[in-house]
């Protein structure tokens, strides 16, 4: 990671402003190549990542989805071909009306900062490639409006690049990389139950595995606390 500028990160530490500047300036990277990401990225094959949300809803399905950062639409448009009501959500204008196109699902303009979500609507969340952008300082809200938004016993998914707590500009993203126990406790004061984890891609050593990928629970009302299934 090149940490070029990290003005902005140390603000946003002191300034709640600092994480609008974050938000907008790491969007005007997508605004401006959409069309790259969208050529980029449609071919990769998250079909591991889908399987273990989908698995692990308890819900009957179809299951209502919120797709969170669903950029161009590609894993909408899967979930919508499996049979369930997909939701996209991106704060970038040329990814919501890339998603609406190519998947033919509802897509919703909010920034992470100001998620407006409707309670307890969602069976699952998947947040694949997305989380690691919220400054660590604004991540309990963001955690909070998620585990809102999920019904009980639903199930979030996140997958982020993985590292040892730094944070800061990658070049003209920002971005926060964390590790395993860091990550868990985070989710954890915000409500969620560890499911389990594992690192991508599948079948690589450690070292080139960079992804982090993750389950969550919001409990049921007298739901008992699940113990965490740790995958090394």
């Amino acid at each position: 990671m090149r940490e070029d500028d990290d003005s902005a990160g140390r603000a946003a530490g002191d300034a709640p402003g600092a994480f609008d500047t974050i938000t907008q300036r790491t969007l005007a990277h997508y605004e401006r190549n959409a069309k790259q990401f969208f050529t980029g990225t449609i071919d990769h094959d998250v079909s591991q990542n889908i399987a273990a949300l989908l698995a692990a809803i308890e819900a009957p399905a179809p299951f209502t989805l919120l797709d969170l950062g669903c950029g161009p639409g590609r894993d909408l448009k899967t979930f919508s071909a499996l049979g369930h009501r997909a939701i996209g959500l991106d704060g970038s204008a040329e990814f919501v009306a890339m998603a609406r196109a190519y998947s033919g699902c509802d897509v919703w303009r909010q920034d992470f900062l100001h998620l407006d979500l409707p309670q307890a609507s969602f069976d699952g969340v998947f947040a694949n490639a997305s989380l690691f952008h919220v400054p660590s300082a604004a991540l309990p809200a963001v955690l909070a409006a998620l585990h809102g938004a999920l019904k009980p016993g639903g199930v979030l998914f996140s997958s982020n690049p993985r590292g040892h707590n730094e944070e800061g500009w990658n070049g003209p993203r920002y971005g926060s990389y964390y590790d395993y126990p860091t990550w868990e406790r985070h989710l954890a004061a915000a409500g969620f139950v560890a499911l389990h984890h594992y690192y991508r891609p599948e079948g690589l050593p450690r070292e080139r595995q960079p992804w982090l990928a993750s389950l969550w629970r919001k409990p049921s009302v007298n739901q008992r606390t699940e113990m965490p299934r740790h995958q090394a």
